[in-house]
């Protein structure tokens, strides 16, 4: 079984966030989702994605699946931009002739690969509520929110901190965060100069109770990033840099109900697996 890592969200390798990518190119179904998961975990990336060709479905090309190390999860942003980079690179009808989409457990997603070899999905925004601070908010990130939203379906709890330098400064505390009853913590604030750095807000996202104690560069968090700064900026286009270690951007794109995420990719590794699937 063929493997490949990709640095998603980036055009540089060893940046952005690495997901890795198995096409099940001659399958019409999954393996069990216990070998599913021995695999990511194998892998111990942020994600492992799993796609198979849809033969007789009019309304997507592929399925897809993605696992962190530990869970099954419904949204991924960077496996799904890594597996449409991964199909365009390697020339699948499907993917090369126009979007390619995607059944999830998010409904259908679409993936369009443009002349520079940027990658844009499509996928739903989600809704915000803003809710009153739990006390694990504070005590997990170590800094006082200025306000805190609920995500709806994306399972995320959303904390906006006072500026950049305090979201950079953030030390998890990841026995608190697990008390919270979400997949993930994102914590973002306004660009501190956002004219001289050429993004708009930053971000970060933490999820233990997935398996994952910081994600390098989170699409599917930008889905409630976007329509919290695009609303507070009054512009539909805009970049977000997740600034962990790795680092990534994002351009984000408010269109209602669905939201564009925009970036690069680069594959960095191209295995096979030897032993049994």
């Amino acid at each position: 079984m063929r493997i490949r890592t990709v640095d998603a969200f980036t055009d540089r390798p060893w940046t952005g966030n690495p997901a890795a990518v198995v096409l099940l190119e001659d399958s019409s179904d999954f393996p069990s989702d216990e070998r599913l998961q021995r695999v990511a975990l194998e892998m111990n990336l942020s994600e492992t994605a799993f796609a198979h060709p849809l033969r007789d479905d009019p309304g997507a090309d592929w399925a897809l699946r993605w696992f962190t190390p530990t869970a099954e999860v419904d949204l991924c942003g960077h496996a799904t931009l890594a597996t449409a980079h991964v199909l365009h690179g390697d020339g699948a009808t499907r993917a090369a002739g126009g979007p390619v989409r995607f059944r999830t457990r998010s409904g259908v997603l679409t993936a369009s690969t443009g002349p520079d070899g940027d990658i844009t999905l499509d996928f739903p925004t989600a809704p915000l509520t803003r809710v009153t601070p739990p006390a694990e908010v504070q005590a997990g990130l170590g800094s006082t929110p200025v306000a805190v939203y609920d995500t709806g379906p994306l399972g995320d709890l959303l904390v906006e901190l006072p500026d950049e330098a305090s979201v950079r400064a953030v030390t998890p505390d990841p026995t608190a965060l697990l008390r919270l009853p979400h997949r993930a913590v994102i914590a973002t604030a306004l660009a501190a100069d956002p004219a001289g750095s050429g993004y708009d807000y930053v971000s970060r996202v933490f999820g233990p109770a997935v398996g994952i104690p910081e994600d390098p560069v989170t699409g599917s968090a930008h889905t409630a990033l976007a329509p919290l700064w695009s609303g507070r900026l009054g512009s539909d286009v805009l970049t977000g840099l997740q600034c962990s270690a790795r680092t990534g951007r994002v351009r984000t794109a408010l269109r209602g109900e669905r939201t564009e995420l925009t970036g690069s990719a680069v594959t960095v590794l191209d295995a096979r697996l030897r032993v049994d699937f």
